[in-house]
């Protein structure tokens, strides 16, 4: 009976830790479904202002463009009624000038006619005289109506046509933006952010990934990238901080962009690789992780290190040339596995590299494959897998470790296999060069 008991408690525990489950699952899904919601309502609501905002200014705008056209046309008749009243006004002033005349000769005339016998004649022949000086047949030309100005507005009905096609077409609604990021992977001290079309339909031309502090409060996203790539490496990012990302797209033959993405959070938990500090020969940028091979007039080709072994297999190496020098046999790029004060070069033993004219070595070996010369802008890339251990011999202690490594340069890259002899967590990495000029970027 005791076992019974035993057995109906044990199914009792696993069905109560079971419904636990159940409900602590349905408590997330239930959390998720408010996060949807808040979503929806959110962007709708933030959709409806943004409309409104955007209407009531181009009210403001149209009204203010309407009301200046207005003044502008009739600025143009008020210029075209004075320049034409003007001739008009001087004509009249003429006439009424002639009529005061003629009528002042009048009374002097029907005076003359008035007067007495002993004044009639010297009357008489001063009124005739100022009526010959006046030349009563010589009359102004007074215009014909159909050589004035008749003016008039012509207005082009069609204009509030196109105004409703224009306007029954501005703007739109979409549930979805056109693009979404799809990926962030944190690499040293940076994350690449990968992103993809969700709407098949859109033609994009261009892309705008944004980021900022995912705690910024107020602070607003700065531009990372504008391009054609779909993914892009954001670095100088802190590690362990929440960053918040965002994209949109530009349309083929298009001005305006897209709707943004939903923002996704992202950060790094890795370091960001730096170059070692004082290390002769060469000049390194504020945050370490740029090189330049300053003055080489002595022999000695010091290899410069990272500060710390930050490269891990699985992820990527990039060194990127900025600027080149003169190209010696011993230049090289690479990775390591220690590091030795005054070697000449990477290559050598415990370390694979490429030479900037595209030799690669392994372990101080030069292999037949070869890559293109490294170039101003050439960008050399580094990935390694543990392949597995090698076989445990006699003595019961594995006799090495092999990492594939795949080293890019160009649109050319080698593949091979690197016997270590001890299990490699991590990796240093290096450059040297000769001569002076070389300048190179790491990430």
């Amino acid at each position: 009976m005791s076992v019974e008991v035993d057995v109906l408690l044990q199914e009792a525990k696993e069905s109560i830790e079971a419904a636990q489950n159940y409900r602590h699952e349905l408590q997330q899904r239930l959390h998720g479904l408010s996060q949807a919601r808040k979503q929806v309502r959110g962007s709708s609501g933030q959709a409806r202002e943004t409309l409104r905002r955007h209407f009531t200014e181009l009210q403001a705008a149209a009204t203010r463009l309407l009301n200046e056209r207005l003044a502008a046309l009739l600025a143009e008749v008020d210029a075209v009624e004075a320049d034409s009243v003007r001739p008009l006004d001087d004509c009249q002033s003429l006439i009424e000038h002639g009529i005061g005349q003629a009528d002042e000769l009048l009374r002097e005339g029907e005076a003359a006619l008035r007067c007495g016998l002993g004044e009639k004649e010297d009357k008489l022949g001063s009124f005739t005289k100022k009526a010959m000086h006046i030349q009563l047949d010589s009359l102004p030309e007074v215009p014909a109506l159909v050589d004035v100005p008749n003016v008039s507005a012509q207005l082009d009905d069609s204009l509030l046509g196109v105004f409703r096609d224009r306007v029954s077409r501005h703007g739109a609604v979409s549930s979805h933006p056109p693009v979404q990021i799809g990926e962030l992977q944190e690499r040293p001290g940076g994350i690449m952010v990968r992103w993809c079309k969700v709407d098949e339909d859109f033609a994009a031309a261009d892309y705008r990934l944004q980021y900022r502090r995912s705690a910024s409060g107020g602070q607003q996203y700065e531009d990372a990238y504008i391009g054609r790539d779909s993914e892009f490496l954001v670095l100088h990012l802190d590690p362990h901080v929440d960053y918040l990302f965002r994209v949109c797209a530009r349309g083929e033959g298009r001005t305006e962009w897209s709707p943004w993405s939903v923002p996704q959070t992202g950060d790094t938990t890795l370091a960001p690789h730096e170059w070692r500090p004082g290390s002769e020969g060469y000049i390194l940028s504020s945050r370490r992780n740029i090189a330049l091979r300053s003055d080489s007039a002595h022999s000695r080709c010091p290899t410069l290190f990272s500060r710390a072994p930050t490269y891990f297999c699985g992820q990527t190496l990039t060194f990127k040339i900025s600027a080149v020098g003169q190209l010696d046999r011993r230049d090289s790029l690479g990775v390591c596995i220690d590091t030795h004060k005054g070697a000449e070069s990477l290559q050598r033993d415990q370390a694979v590299c490429i030479s900037t004219n595209g030799a690669v070595f392994v372990n101080g070996k030069e292999m037949t494959n070869q890559l293109p010369a490294v170039a101003v802008g050439s960008a050399v890339t580094f990935d390694m897998e543990v392949v597995h251990p090698l076989p445990i011999s006699n003595n019961n202690l594995s006799d090495g470790f092999k990492l594939r490594v795949t080293i890019g340069s160009g649109n050319r890259e080698v593949v091979f296999d690197w016997l270590v002899d001890q299990e490699v967590d991590s990796l240093f990495f290096g450059c040297s060069f000769v001569h002076s000029g070389w300048k190179v970027l790491v990430f």
